[in-house]
């Protein structure tokens, strides 16, 4: 039984099992068939979230089934959609020497940034490490700004400045390029809701490779002594760089590692446990009952970045029995068994993705290059129209004053 200070408040106990590893666990049921599925796009209905999709920590699983729409249904495919063929093309520009530099990819992590995106609202707050393209879109961004943004386009949704590291829009933080830095500043991002009193959560993502920084743990430290409106995540796919998760941490159940904050292992390539556990660990947070910790336990099919081929530190029997895993395919033959679409408007919506991926693609590449003057590299240091008479340079004599 849980402690009553960590039960989320006007709540009832549920039944619950106690595992072999001493976490708690509880049966799920299968609650919805196909003939419980409406006809109507727009009208709501219950899936079954499948067995052993949560692992809990002092936390009550979410529920076994998840209420959804048809409509949604079909949005999850597509946004998800979206997102590997985008880092496909980015992957092809990449080897065209058209994108430069540091280039991280999401291919086979999709479900956790589309799962996410449908649990909150654009009034909650996102902040996450460097594999972030697929956040940003579902945060706002476009396709053509994200690509630009990587080509060095003027276009890039930050002026062809940052690169795949650095992208930001509203509500969305970030895209940060210091493994582990991003979590004290999505403590921060939450401290600032709490403070201005509102009624939001923020979301705090983090890699299983900074999972053992020491200011991770400060912020974990602070998030529940002020009882901040955050949900700290470890998106796990196994492997820091090219050193497996067993080999580089003493424990890999990362959804315990705050110790004093619950936790929930998901399964991270199932957009639905995302979406379900997410929509359950808001709830409890604006409850009031402080921090929590997921870990969204995924899979990255492409290598660490686009100078990593991925095959030096994992065989290529195991990249192809995880690829069986795919979250997008998963997704797809469980919408055509529940009659969501058929097969045929499956491959209207790939063909429809195909054609917008395509489209902003060659839009990306038309976008100007930053002009080469001080004013475009001083530009965006402050809020345009907020900026001062002069902005000091590494010395006195580089001081820049506009005009």
């Amino acid at each position: 039984m849980l402690p009553r200070t960590l039960r989320p408040k006007g709540t009832l106990s549920p039944i619950q099992l106690r595992g072999p590893s001493g976490l708690n666990c509880r049966f799920l049921a299968h609650v919805a068939n196909i003939e419980d599925i409406p006809t109507e796009d727009d009208k709501p209905f219950s899936v079954p979230i499948p067995d052993g999709s949560f692992e809990t920590y002092h936390f009550h699983p979410p529920p076994s089934s998840l209420e959804t729409t048809k409509q949604q249904l079909k949005q999850l495919y597509h946004d998800m959609t979206m997102v590997r063929r985008m880092e496909t093309a980015a992957d092809s520009l990449y080897k065209d020497r058209k994108i430069r530099g540091f280039c991280h990819l999401s291919t086979g992590q999709e479900a956790v940034a589309v799962g996410i995106e449908h649990a909150i609202t654009r009034d909650d707050k996102l902040i996450t490490a460097y594999r972030s393209h697929g956040f940003t879109l579902m945060r706002g961004g476009t396709v053509k700004s994200i690509i630009a943004e990587l080509l060095g386009r003027q276009g890039g949704i930050s002026y062809g400045k940052g690169g795949s590291m650095h992208m930001f829009c509203e509500s969305f933080f970030g895209g940060n390029g210091i493994v582990g830095a991003s979590v004290p500043l999505g403590a921060g991002i939450a401290f600032a809701q709490q403070y201005n009193e509102k009624p939001n959560v923020t979301i705090n993502l983090f890699g299983d490779g900074a999972a053992n920084q020491g200011q991770v743990h400060e912020a974990f430290n602070l998030a529940k002594l002020w009882n901040l409106p955050v949900i700290f995540g470890c998106e796990n796919n196994k492997y820091g760089m090219g050193t497996s998760a067993d080999r580089a941490s003493a424990m890999t159940d990362y959804y315990k590692r705050a110790q004093y904050i619950p936790g929930l292992r998901v399964n991270g390539m199932d957009v639905l446990a995302v979406l379900s556990a997410v929509r359950h660990g808001k709830e409890y947070v604006q409850a009031g009952n402080g921090p929590l910790l997921y870990e969204y336990t995924t899979y990255r099919f492409a290598g660490h970045s686009m100078s990593d081929p991925g095959t030096a530190y994992r065989s290529r029997e195991e990249l192809k029995a995880e690829r069986t895993n795919d979250p997008i395919s998963n997704l797809r033959e469980n919408l055509i068994d529940w009659a969501v679409f058929t097969e045929a408007q499956a491959k209207e919506i790939d063909e429809s993705v195909r054609k917008k991926i395509a489209e902003q693609v060659a839009e990306a590449e038309k976008s100007p290059e930053p002009e080469l003057k001080a004013e475009v590299l001083f530009q965006d240091i402050y809020v345009r129209g907020s900026e001062p008479s002069q902005r000091r340079g590494r010395t006195i004599d580089e001081t820049y004053y506009p005009g």
